[in-house]
């Protein structure tokens, strides 16, 4: 059965005539009245009923209507989703973490799009173990994650991001030449806390005190925390990567605190073995960038 004879049928019957379906198929009134002729030679029945200059359809056009026009629904669906692969295989699906999201990702893509000016990107966030299983099941193509480790999988280290205690401007521990647990712990805490274990290392630092620290406001969502200890809400432990701009600025402040020095969070770009090999190359080169840069 020829698809083009079934679209003149539904034409004629959506556009009300065969000379505006004609119009709309851009072909001669003849050529549109051969295609449903042809039609209703293949179904050997007939379409329309003609009585001198009127057309109307008939009951067997009626009964065929429905069909013909699923049957175009799933041709056209289906020609339309071909020309969007072919349109999308400069597509590439990025997962990550929504810390890479905040923090990584502005600062990748402009990198990746000097490497592939003709590539598009498609993010999605989500757990790492969320965004781990997407990569397993190809629904993204390469990812950024917490330090990961499948057997399914090619992972390499991406970054290491050292938690450190910022304070914000005019602080009394900016005029100390040291600080210690114990003076750290007295002060208003804004405690930013993602899940990930090396938090736990945070917490052993004040296990052994009489008191416990001061926790204030305690929090999942970096961005929060970033804000509050900016507005001089209470100091804290963030991800270099989350107070660079405020660093930079001289409205945060990294202290030395012996006792958390080498606590981390160290991401992983991970992808399907053999597969997007330029891709995992240039991002794990970006993440060497990032990896000379001091937070």
């Amino acid at each position: 059965m020829n698809i083009e004879n079934i679209e003149a049928f539904v034409y004629v019957i959506h556009f009300g005539g065969f000379n505006k379906a004609a119009e709309a198929l851009f072909l001669s009134q003849p050529s549109v009245t051969a295609r449903i002729k042809s039609l209703e030679q293949e179904l050997n029945c007939k379409l329309f009923e003609r009585a001198g200059k009127q057309v109307q359809i008939s009951e067997d056009g009626k009964r065929f209507l429905p069909y013909a026009q699923q049957l175009l629904l799933v041709y056209k669906t289906g020609k339309l989703q071909i020309h969007q692969k072919k349109s999308q295989q400069n597509e590439y699906r990025i997962g990550c973490t929504v810390s890479a999201a905040n923090y990584v990702i502005p600062d990748l893509l402009p990198y990746l799009n000097e490497r592939f000016p003709l590539a598009s990107y498609k993010l999605v966030t989500g757990t790492s173990d969320d965004i781990v299983a997407k990569v397993l099941n190809k629904d993204v193509d390469i990812a950024l994650v917490r330090k990961a480790h499948h057997p399914g999988l090619q992972s390499v280290k991406f970054y290491v991001d050292p938690i450190r205690l910022y304070v914000y401007q005019d602080h009394p521990f900016l005029r100390q030449e040291r600080i210690t647990v114990e003076e750290v712990a007295e002060q208003p805490l804004v405690f930013f806390e993602c899940g990930s274990l090396d938090w736990l290392r945070i917490h052993r630092v004040f296990e052994s005190l009489e008191q416990p620290p001061n926790i204030r406001i305690q929090t999942d969502n970096s961005e929060m925390a970033r804000k509050l200890i900016v507005r001089k809400s209470g100091i804290g432990f963030m991800p270099g990567l989350s107070v660079r701009q405020e660093v930079s600025a001289g409205m945060l402040y990294p202290l030395l605190l012996p006792e958390t020095e080498g606590i981390a969070l160290q991401t992983n770009v991970v992808v399907l073995p053999g597969e997007h090999a330029e891709l995992f190359e240039a991002v794990t080169q970006f993440g060497k960038i990032i990896g000379t840069l001091d937070f």
